[in-house]
């Protein structure tokens, strides 16, 4: 079990830290990371983490969201040197609850192999333009391109939605969007357009990732009551808060369970959402 620092910024002071991106994704990690933690950013010469997959499907994503921030991050540290590493995954579908609206969510990773340490945070937003559509003219393309804030986003396009050749990627000016829409319905009679995912070509998905970013920070200056260790988080909750009518316990959060990854110290807090009770419209009892 290793011991740390009551001052938290004294683990990260000074220490290179490496981003592991290909897609610009600094441009939201690297500002933060470095204001809370007082690291030296590194960016390393070139890095592929398109080998762990595409959203556009010429590489098949099949590790986890996790496990595919964890080999960004070795990945980075073998190229680099460093002990220290920051990566990012991103996933886009339907919204798991809201199910007919499109979500975005980031996943930020840090990982720290001087002091074993793997921290992770992840937000869950709406705030996203994924989506696509197939077309059969440049007004059909314009009126989409319009909808998910081209040209600040960038589209790419394709002879069908699950084609992989032809596909052009980050479209971002009006007159070449026209030229390979034109290319695309001239060869195909139709063309499918999609919102370009990647950080470069996505500034909605930049903002998610930082708020993403943020939570790890909170995260990681969150420490263990007994060793101090970064990363103290919740592992498990409790329900049961009782009803403010009958007292019956209720499916609702009663208590976080917190766990140390360092010392295994655990301990539970009550009420983590500031309510002692819950409205009888949620107790099974009052309102079966």
């Amino acid at each position: 079990m290793l011991l740390f620092p009551e001052n938290i910024k004294e683990l990260f002071a000074r220490r290179k830290l490496v981003i592991a991106t290909m897609h610009g994704k600094e441009q939201a990690l690297a500002p933060l990371i470095t204001e809370a933690l007082g690291v030296e950013i590194v960016m390393p010469d070139v890095l592929n983490t398109d080998v762990f997959g595409t959203f556009t499907g010429e590489i098949e994503r099949t590790l986890s969201p996790l496990d595919a921030a964890v080999m960004k991050c070795k990945t980075a540290m073998e190229q680099t040197g460093c002990d220290l590493a920051v990566a990012n995954e991103g996933s886009f579908g339907p919204h798991p609850v809201i199910g007919f609206v499109s979500s975005d969510e980031e996943l930020v990773v840090l990982m720290d192999a001087k002091y074993h340490l793997q921290i992770a945070a992840r937000e869950l937003s709406t705030d996203t333009n994924f989506n696509g559509k197939r077309c059969s003219s440049y007004n059909e393309v314009k009126i989409f391109a319009d909808e998910v804030l081209f040209p600040s986003h960038g589209l790419i396009l394709r002879k069908e939605k699950d084609s992989h050749s032809p596909i052009i990627k980050g479209i971002t000016e009006w007159n070449v969007l026209e030229k390979e829409v034109d290319s695309f319905l001239q060869a195909y009679g139709e063309v499918f357009v999609e919102t370009d995912m990647r950080a470069m070509y996505n500034p909605s998905r930049l903002k998610v990732i930082e708020k993403a970013a943020s939570k790890l920070i909170i995260k990681i200056f969150s420490a263990c009551p007994d060793c101090h260790a970064p990363g103290y988080d919740v592992v498990d909750y409790v329900s049961g808060l009782p009803c403010s009518n009958c007292g019956t316990p209720t499916r609702s959060t009663l208590a976080h369970i917190y766990k140390c990854s360092n010392c295994n110290f655990e301990e539970k807090k009550l009420f983590p959402y500031g309510k002692e009770t819950e409205d009888p419209m949620y107790c099974d009892v009052c309102n079966p």
